[in-house]
Parts: C-alpha cells; sequence; structure tokens
C-alpha cells in the first residue's frame, strides 16, 4: 500500500474506534510520515504542532468563545426574549418566530452554535412547551436556528477559514456571512410558522399568568445586547480595530454588561468563565494543533495534491463537481465538527477551488451553511445534542422536524449557490477585497 492510503485508513480507523478527532489526525499523520517519509522526521511533530497554533489571528477565537460564555449568563438572552415577545406579541408560531430570532441575535455575539443552542434552549423551552409546542420540534427549531452563528459574524469557523485558506479577508468573510446567515433563518421560519399554524400551536391570547411585555421597557433592557453586534462589525467596517482586537472589545463590552448593567455577573463568575473558556480553547486549538502534523504530512506526500487531481478528473461540469462537494461536506458535517471539516478538507479542496476559479469567500460561505446543516442533522448533531439534554428528550424523537429544517436549509443553501451576489454584495459594497 502507497504512504498516502496508509495514513487515509489510520485517520479512518481511529475515528471507527472511537478516538478523538484531534488524536486521529496528529496519530494518522505521524503513520504517513513512518510509511512514506523516515522516522528521523518524527523530530518535526512538535515544530509542526507548534506552527498550526502560533498565528496571531487564532487569538480571536478564545476570546470570542468568552464572548458568548459571559453573554450567556448576564441574562442577555432572557431580556432578548422578552423584547422580542413584546413586539411580536401572542400568536400562531409566535415563540417559534421569537426563538429563530434570538438565536441569530445570540448568534452575532458568540459565535458559536452550541454556545447560542444552550443559552436560547435554557430560556425558549418551557415557554414553548406550556404554549403547546412539542419539545422534541422546539428542541430542533432552536438547534438548527442557533447553526447560523456559525455564519453571522463573529463566526469562530470563518475566523478558522480565513486562516486555512491564503489571502482570504476575514472583513470580508464576515461582511459575506451576514444576508446568507439572515437568509437560513428566514428559511428556518417559513416551515416553523406554517407548521405552528397547522397544528394550532400558541393560540392568540396569552398564556394564563403570563402578560405581554412593553415594548419599551423591554427594549431598554435589550439595549446592551442588541448594541453588541453594531460595535463589533461597526468597528471592523470603521477600521478602528482589526477583527482580532474586535474579540478584546467584545469581551471588554461583555463582562462591563455582565457586571454593571444586568449585574447578574460577579467579579467571583469571571474567573469560573474564564476557566470553562479555557477549557473550550484548549480542546479547539489541540485540534488544529495535531492537525499540522497530519496537513505537513500529506503534503509532503503529495496526499492532498493527488486527491484534488483525481476530484476534478470526475467531471468537466464545475456545477456538478460543486453538488458533489456539498454533498461531501454535509456528510462530513454530519459525524465532524466545523474545525476538523476545515483543517481535514481544505488543504485537498483548494486547488479544486483555483481550478474551477470559484470565489474563495463565496466558497467560503457556502461551506459553512452546509456544516450548519450538519450540526443539527443526526447522527453527530452537537447542536441538537445540547438542546435534547436541556429538553430531557432522546435525539432520535428529532429526526423527523431535523430533516425538515434541513431540506429548508437546504433551500438556502440552493440559492447562495445560484446567486453568489447574496454573500458577495455587501462585502463589495464595504470595499474589502472579495
Amino acid at each position: 500500500m502507497s504512504p498516502d492510503l496508509w495514513m487515509i485508513l489510520a485517520f479512518a480507523g481511529l475515528l471507527i474506534a472511537g478516538v478523538p478527532v484531534a488524536f486521529s489526525l496528529g496519530l494518522a499523520g505521524a503513520v504517513g510520515i513512518v510509511a512514506g517519509l523516515s522516522p528521523d522526521m518524527l523530530a518535526t511533530l512538535g515544530t509542526n504542532t507548534y506552527n498550526s497554533i502560533a498565528k496571531y489571528p487564532l487569538i480571536a477565537i478564545p476570546l470570542f468563545i468568552l464572548t458568548g460564555l459571559v453573554f450567556e449568563r448576564s441574562g442577555v438572552a432572557l431580556r432578548l426574549v422578552r423584547f422580542a415577545q413584546a413586539l411580536i406579541g401572542p400568536r400562531h408560531g409566535g415563540l417559534a418566530l421569537v426563538a429563530v430570532l434570538v438565536c441569530m441575535i445570540m448568534g452575532g455575539m458568540s459565535g458559536s452554535g452550541p454556545a447560542d443552542a444552550a443559552a436560547v434552549a435554557m430560556v425558549m423551552l418551557p415557554s414553548m412547551t406550556k404554549a403547546g409546542y412539542p419539545k422534541p420540534f422546539s428542541a430542533t427549531l432552536i438547534a438548527a436556528s442557533a447553526s447560523t452563528a456559525i455564519l453571522i459574524p463573529p463566526s469562530v469557523a470563518l475566523i478558522l477559514y480565513s486562516i486555512v485558506v491564503p489571502g482570504v479577508d476575514l472583513r470580508a468573510l464576515f461582511a459575506a456571512g451576514l444576508f446568507p446567515g439572515i437568509l437560513a433563518g428566514l428559511a428556518l421560519l417559513v416551515p416553523a410558522l406554517l407548521v405552528s399554524k397547522r397544528f394550532g400551536w400558541e393560540g392568540g391570547t396569552p398564556l394564563e399568568g403570563a402578560e405581554r411585555p412593553r415594548v419599551g421597557e423591554s427594549f431598554k433592557q435589550a439595549l446592551p445586547a442588541l448594541f453588541a453586534p453594531v460595535l463589533i462589525l461597526g468597528g471592523l467596517r470603521s477600521g478602528l480595530f482589526t477583527p482580532t482586537e474586535a474579540a478584546v472589545v467584545a469581551v471588554t463590552y461583555g463582562v462591563l454588561v455582565g457586571l454593571f448593567l444586568t449585574r447578574e455577573i460577579g467579579l467571583r463568575d469571571l474567573w469560573g468563565l474564564f476557566g470553562e473558556a479555557a477549557v473550550i480553547s484548549g480542546v479547539v486549538m489541540l485540534i488544529i494543533a495535531l492537525a499540522g502534523i497530519f496537513a505537513w504530512a500529506g503534503t509532503m506526500l503529495g496526499t492532498f495534491r493527488d486527491m484534488a487531481e483525481w476530484i476534478i478528473g470526475l467531471t468537466d461540469n464545475g456545477v456538478l463537481l460543486l453538488i458533489l462537494i456539498m454533498l461531501a461536506v454535509l456528510a462530513a458535517g454530519m459525524l465532524l465538527d466545523a474545525i476538523s471539516i476545515y483543517l481535514i478538507l481544505m488543504p485537498i479542496l483548494i486547488p479544486v477551488l483555483q481550478h474551477f476559479e470559484w470565489n474563495p469567500v463565496w466558497f467560503g460561505i457556502l461551506l459553512a451553511m452546509n456544516i450548519a446543516i450538519g450540526q443539527f442533522t443526526p447522527p453527530v448533531a452537537v447542536n441538537l445534542m445540547v438542546t435534547t439534554e436541556v429538553a430531557r428528550i432522546r435525539l432520535e424523537q428529532t429526526v423527523g422536524w431535523a430533516l425538515l429544517f434541513v431540506a429548508a436549509m437546504a433551500c438556502a443553501l440552493a440559492l447562495v449557490a445560484v446567486f453568489p451576489g447574496i454573500a458577495l454584495w455587501l462585502p463589495r459594497v464595504l470595499g474589502y477585497n472579495v
């Protein structure tokens, strides 16, 4: 067997055996080095792992993770829910609409689907259950809506994509993700409202013992949360700070909101939040570091080049090949997290991207939308695992609803694929390099 095949089979075998993705990547890379290069080259393992994470833009990832945790504990989600309820009022599908809107706004603060799903599920699930929504439907809707966090800036996944793909402006990616993220939310909202009306969930009168919040008062309480995305995106657009510096500003703003405005976190709570963010960031950085071994081995052996040539040789039809790639990424998204998918697939897909002259910003948004679908598609649906745990139901109970929302978001993905301007119009208007 060729060294390429040894490395790929080692990676697949380790994953099937249940070895974590990070260690599967690192060990498979080591197998490739021994099989195709020389055991002496194992001395490069330390250098490769260090070089993988010694990149300035990666500082933004732990900071945005911390931002999401701070806003989650600051009672921001609850205030956003009250404001949305005040605007929408009691009607068929009203709480479903609230859930989708709040998930999208929270995504503009955390950049993380699971954190978004956890925060909104804790607040929304009890109210939706009282209003007659089945728990499997509510949990799936929140999980699907939270997946838009991978598109709406700031997005941890898009930060990594800008590092993996040379020459891509992160600001252009952030701007390009905004309208597709909104489109994805609207696509989820359509079936949610239709189903709610069909089954008569949540009538046109308030729940017993519940009052509709006042718009003015709820707006004042939600204003700090609503200002967060404006601060981040406005600062980036004005050139006041870089994306990495924006992460620092976001953390500082979140801490100030939690300590002095909502007053739901204290100085002692911050230490716990720092520790939790460090653990989550450590897992992410470990995957990135050990993936460096796999990437270096694949590059030296020519594995990625050979696989890219094989993909290009499948067909001369760029549209057909794009569909095949999207289906492959969707399948990967059902099993792996976004970070692993980018690190594993992008070295293979970059030559394909260049051969067909696809716009890298547009292609990055398509990948992100596809990975977002995977976040709530069983068997391994990270967002859905979070919401089903909060709802105390089994994952199998959500499969039917998940397929409905997968079809809805796939329609949004198809629109962005057919009309690239949905993603590229805003970054071009803002003057970013696309």
